[in-house]
């Protein structure tokens, strides 16, 4: 049995044991916007719902180990103290992990990832549509944990409203866990879900910056072949692969194909012209 004293380890050795260990966790997507009103969306998987009564739900947004900078979705909490945690499914996976990449602030992730935006009842920053959960909450409290890299802050978040897509309830008008397929973080880049082969690997946009879907060649972008996931798929890359692209059905078909088997570079060739 290896012992780890941890005071006398990093806080990147720290992580890499109790993400890792800690596992799976579920992912809170959040939505969060600024005193001016410009959106943020970012998943976090320190997060878990610690009461029903009241309905509580707490989001940890964790220091940057590098430089201790704290995130967008903090700063912008503390100025306005309501958000939207959404859930992740497997299939806007990739799309969540997009909106993980540290785009500059004021950029909005929902249209980095491809997704949509749609008005929340009672609080000021949108929910994602294609999440098949949403709660809109106020933020009762901030624990700030410390103040070096690493260093969390829990955000305490109580429910005001909770939507729910119809499609993953049962006939009782309950949620299916195998129909809401939701998707658990595990350490490094693997990640869970409830349903089928559920270990799987995606690469993670910290070390380079996707261009995103928003920056998509039209020809590819608007394609009826392609699902948001495989978008983002396509959009997880430093630059475009090409200047010209195909507007076809067969060659997007098989770009789609080769997706599935995760070859993004594959996709690309079959899509470009020249």
């Amino acid at each position: 049995m290896k012992t780890i004293d941890t005071t006398q380890v990093t806080p990147a050795e720290s992580i890499q044991y109790l993400q890792n260990a800690v596992a799976p966790r579920p992912i809170a997507l959040v939505s969060t916007c600024d005193k001016e009103g410009k959106v943020n969306l970012s998943p976090f998987s320190f997060f878990n719902v610690f009461s029903s009564n009241p309905p509580i739900l707490v989001f940890s947004p964790s220091r940057r180990v590098r430089d201790t900078t704290t995130k967008h979705t903090l700063e912008n909490i503390e100025q306005v103290r309501e958000c939207v945690i959404n859930t992740v499914s497997y299939d806007i996976v990739h799309q969540s992990s997009l909106s993980s990449t540290e785009y500059d602030k004021g950029v909005n992730e929902f249209h980095k990832a491809g997704f949509t935006e749609v008005p929340s009842l009672k609080v000021k920053p949108p929910r994602v549509k294609e999440s098949k959960a949403s709660f809109e909450c106020k933020v009762k409290d901030l624990i700030y944990l410390g103040d070096g890299g690493g260093a969390g802050t829990l955000v305490v978040c109580e429910v005001l409203m909770i939507h729910v897509d119809e499609s993953v309830l049962n006939e009782r008008g309950q949620i299916d866990t195998k129909l809401i397929d939701l998707v658990g973080r595990m350490g490094e880049s693997y990640y869970t879900h409830s349903n089928g082969d559920s270990l799987f690997e995606i690469p993670k946009p910290l070390v380079t910056k996707g261009i995103g879907v928003d920056a998509l060649p039209e020809a590819i972008r608007l394609s009826k072949i392609f699902t948001g996931n495989e978008l983002a798929m396509l959009g997880n890359v430093e630059a475009v692969f090409g200047t010209e692209f195909k507007d076809d059905e067969l060659a997007h078909q098989h770009a789609k194909d080769l997706l599935k088997e995760g070859d993004v570079e594959g996709a690309w060739e079959i899509l470009k012209i020249n």
